[in-house]
């Protein structure tokens, strides 16, 4: 077990977990650090066709084939042309089965480690079902940072390959 899991295990025991946030749209989102695979560089990705808009493409990750979702298109914001800062973090879940794709943010923020206790309900605003992409809100520096369900985000609907 290497120190990064110590602190990740110890922190989970005392209802704490801890999250990689990112900047969209001058807002900041956070996601469950277990599910991060890794973080990469923006790179081409091969289009597949009639794949959902928010779809970029897929690329072959060591043998793995991993769709790559512009997560502001797939919120509805306004899309932007990709810098040097733009990254791909991707995300992986065994539950129920094993899930990986890679998400297009403006750029990786910071980790914060959140009291479960800290987390507030997010408020069912809209019909759109983004809200279901919500975990929770949670104050952290006196900003607002968003916590998404990964799970949730990971489940896009039609068959995608995900192994070469």
């Amino acid at each position: 077990m290497t120190a990064t899991e110590t602190v990740v295990t110890e922190s989970a025991s005392q209802g704490e977990q801890q999250y990689l946030t990112f900047i969209m749209a001058g807002e900041e989102y956070g996601v469950d650090i277990l599910a991060v695979q890794e973080i990469r560089g923006w790179e081409e990705s091969t289009v597949i066709p009639n794949s959902p808009g928010y779809i970029k493409g897929v690329i072959n990750l060591r043998g793995t084939i991993v769709p790559i979702m512009d997560l502001r298109v797939r919120f509805g914001l306004p899309t932007v042309e990709y810098s040097p800062v733009t990254v791909v973090i991707i995300l992986k879940v065994d539950n129920p089965s094993e899930r990986v794709m890679g998400i297009v943010v403006d750029a990786v923020s910071d980790v914060y480690t959140i009291a479960q206790c800290d987390t507030r309900k997010a408020p069912e605003l809209s019909e759109d079902g983004n809200s279901v992409f919500l975990q929770g809100l949670v104050n952290v520096n006196d900003k607002m940072v968003i916590l998404l369900d990964v799970e949730s985000l990971l489940c896009v609907p039609g068959p995608l390959v995900t192994h070469l």
